[in-house]
């Protein structure tokens, strides 16, 4: 029995197990957009090309709409006896418009035509992806913009460490997600060569014209080498990669609002749309949304590691092994998409508690440093001797139970008569973050500009 669309070569139907395992439709119907794109432009260069009829093109590409019409209107019928997109949208050709169907697959193989659908797929959601992460910068800029001045204590190792601005904190994050656009945009710009036309792997002796093709589907260039346009995966290995990354820098921020969120920090404030409660303690108020963005780039970075198995051991150029790599990056794309979606949702709705960010950023005798940049001015003392002196002090305060800026000038001077008075003027935390201005700097001067700054690149 001859089996559909690999012809006469074989007289049995696969055995059930085999088409089990070989069936992509499940998954690869996603492709259906490109798919069609991908045809209706290879049609039409075969028509320009006089290797089809004008007739025949112009019968498959309003068979194509149709198609494309029935799929995105819920009347197109899908089925696993149909292996895949490619083979959907060729069976319904022949319903549509008969034997010229035949001719749309000439000087073309599924080998070229899903690496272009796939590559047509990956650039449409990086466009997609980077108008999102555009959109969460624009948040958190205006935020930061309104909490320039808004004290709070900056971590590391999560002990207290310096006073930073809340507007601060912020930015970083703006400046985490313009690196992440800037790897996709990397990714996008070396995925833009057209594997169309490469055929099965050698090209083909029909008299094509592959740079009428890449040009209609917005590609650059047409991939220089066949062996190489049929088999790379790259762009969706690299996408993959700037994915994982911008994921790993959504859930530190979705992390931080865990902490922060929680009674024990008590830093901000979560509403009821993005919290949940319990079944059975009804105090509870739980920050749902980011522990779920929190956990989400274990799908992403597994969707990378799985195809960088996948390709590792494979010779050129095409192997079936390859089908492995949709269900992943679909995967994947979309839900790096929801991440920013809901990152977006929550930086608006949190509200920082002002009076406790403050209270905590005086915490943990965070000026500290202040106070040994202080004397290194001062007095003009090495910074090893300052910082010595300083950690007496902070000791004597510990063991006395008292903050820094609750020391007496005699306290200080118990440790070093070299102390002047006004060392006692640095200890604030308001004065601490006004004094940081270097370039990047925490002062809130710095923070309104930096803010300002992103908003006006950003287009607001």
């Amino acid at each position: 029995m001859a089996n559909r669309m690999w012809g006469g070569r074989f007289g049995e139907r696969p055995d059930e197990i085999l088409e089990e395992i070989n069936a992509s439709i499940d998954f690869d119907r996603a492709l259906y957009a490109q798919d069609i794109a991908g045809s209706k432009a290879h049609v039409s260069m075969l028509a320009k090309q006089g290797i089809i009829g004008a007739e025949d093109a112009d019968k498959i590409a309003r068979g194509l709409d149709t198609i494309l019409s029935e799929i995105e209107s819920g009347k197109f019928k899908f089925t696993r006896a149909l292996e895949d997109i490619h083979t959907h949208v060729e069976a319904r050709l022949a319903e549509l418009v008969g034997q010229a169907s035949g001719r749309l697959h000439t000087a073309r193989s599924r080998n070229d035509q899903v690496a272009t659908d796939t590559k047509l797929y990956v650039r449409d959601a990086i466009d997609r992806l980077d108008a999102a992460l555009a959109g969460l910068q624009r948040a958190l800029a205006e935020k930061a913009l309104l909490h320039a001045a808004t004290v709070m204590p900056g971590f590391t190792h999560l002990q207290t460490a310096q006073p930073v601005t809340f507007g601060h904190h912020l930015l970083a994050y703006v400046e985490m997600l313009a690196r992440d656009r800037g790897r996709l945009a990397d990714a996008r710009k070396r995925l833009n060569e057209s594997p169309l036309g490469a055929a099965a792997l050698a090209g083909t002796s029909f008299p094509i014209d592959r740079d009428l093709t890449a040009k209609a589907l917005g590609f650059d260039r047409p991939a220089a080498n066949s062996l190489d346009a049929v088999s790379d995966r790259d762009f969706a290995l690299e996408t993959l990669a700037a994915a994982a990354i911008a994921a790993v820098h959504l859930s530190r921020f979705a992390e931080e609002i865990v902490i922060w969120a929680s009674p024990s920090f008590g830093l901000v404030k979560l509403s009821d749309r993005f919290t949940t409660g319990s079944s059975i303690m009804p105090q509870k108020r739980n920050p749902d949304a980011a522990e779920l963005v929190r956990a989400k780039p274990g799908r992403i970075i597994g969707a990378l590691v799985q195809l960088l198995v996948v390709m590792k051991g494979l010779p050129l150029a095409y192997a079936k092994d390859m089908q492995e790599d949709k269900e992943g990056v679909f995967d994947a794309l979309s839900t790096l998409a929801l991440m920013i979606a809901v990152t977006e949702g929550l930086v608006r709705d949190l509200e920082p508690d002002e009076k406790r960010m403050k209270a905590a950023a005086g915490e943990g005798y965070s000026t500290a440093t202040d106070l040994a940049d202080f004397l290194v001015q001062k007095l003009a003392l090495p910074f090893r001797e300052a910082h010595e002196i300083t950690g007496k002090i902070v000791s004597h305060a510990a063991a006395n139970e008292k903050p820094l800026h609750r020391l007496s000038l005699a306290d200080m001077q118990g440790i070093d008569k070299r102390i002047p008075q006004d060392a006692l003027s640095v200890l604030s935390v308001a004065r601490s973050v006004a004094s940081r201005t270097s370039y990047g700097g925490t002062a809130p001067k710095n923070v309104r500009a930096a803010a300002r700054k992103w908003l006006k690149r950003l287009g607001q």
